[in-house]
């Protein structure tokens, strides 16, 4: 499917030209589903620059979980704490042309971090719009990124979506979640949404597990945290629920792919049973 769309895009200069909104989305519904936008989407995860990338998609279904965030190609999106940027590199080819990615970094003041670390996250965000460019082809001022201790009082309020892949089990123990949020939510439109992939811990797992020093979070618990920081719950899906993954390990979510933490163990066990299971949902700002 993915290649015939590949060459259908070709023939018709869809991916030399800007691509129609109007075309390519069905009205949206009052949770703001983008259902027309599954062919676009598509079209970015079959694009050959992405040839290195795509082993992955198996076990992060990029086309299904931005679908399921509502992602259209016009909107201006921000991706948290971008890292080694697999997200940014779809996300790039899909907005580029209409839309306006921003990679969110943290404010290198809020955690644990040193003197070399905090220069480590002002560098990555210096040289953000550039590496997104050089995969995509698409000019670097089409993208931008700063910390979230250095944002642009005029970047207040224009946000679609934000997404949070993996990372709010990170923000939990450094003990910067409730202050990247609330920075996160004046960055959003009114009815803006924050889109969050997060490893799922069993609903009964101890504080000790599931306070995010293992990689797993209870999704009661997150479902908590964003009401508490002024949003509700719009949807949940089980996009990238993985009933394989007992969310126990003892040195907790690194011990899967693609990480494998127990280097002296037999890889293939973890192989078998894949990446984390995780939950995805999405929330709505509050007024």
């Amino acid at each position: 499917m993915r290649r015939f769309l590949l060459s259908l895009a070709t023939g018709l200069g869809l991916l030399a030209a800007p691509l129609s909104v109007a075309d390519a989305a069905d009205e949206t519904t009052e949770t703001e589903a983008c259902k027309g936008c599954e062919a676009l989407l598509e079209l970015a995860a079959a694009s050959p620059l992405r040839k290195d990338d795509r082993a992955r998609d198996g076990a992060r279904h990029p086309v299904e979980t931005m679908a399921f965030f509502g992602i259209r190609p016009d909107m201006k999106v921000g991706e948290y704490a971008p890292g080694g940027e697999w997200v940014s590199r779809f996300l790039g080819l899909y907005l580029g042309k209409q839309g306006h990615l921003v990679g969110l970094f943290f404010d290198p003041t809020s955690g644990p971090f040193d003197a070399k670390t905090q220069a480590g996250i002002v560098a990555s965000a210096a040289k953000y719009p550039q590496d997104v460019a050089t995969f995509t082809g698409i000019p670097a001022d089409r993208f931008a990124a700063y910390t979230l201790k250095d944002v642009p009082e005029a970047e207040k309020g224009t946000f679609d979506r934000i997404l949070i892949p993996r990372m709010l089990h990170n923000m939990l123990r450094w003990n910067i979640a409730d202050s990247e949020i609330k920075t996160m939510r004046a960055l959003l439109k009114p009815g803006g949404m924050i889109g969050i992939e997060q490893h799922r811990a069993k609903p009964d797992a101890p504080y000790a597990y599931a306070d995010g020093s293992k990689g797993y979070l209870r999704q009661s618990d997150v479902v908590r945290l964003m009401e508490l920081n002024g949003f509700e719950l719009v949807r949940a899906s089980e996009i990238n629920a993985n009933p394989k993954d007992s969310a126990d390990w003892p040195n907790g979510v690194w011990t899967l792919p693609p990480t494998y933490a127990l280097k002296d163990q037999d890889r293939a066990k973890y192989q078998a049973i894949g990446e984390s299971d995780r939950m995805t949902l999405l929330f709505r700002k509050r007024p």
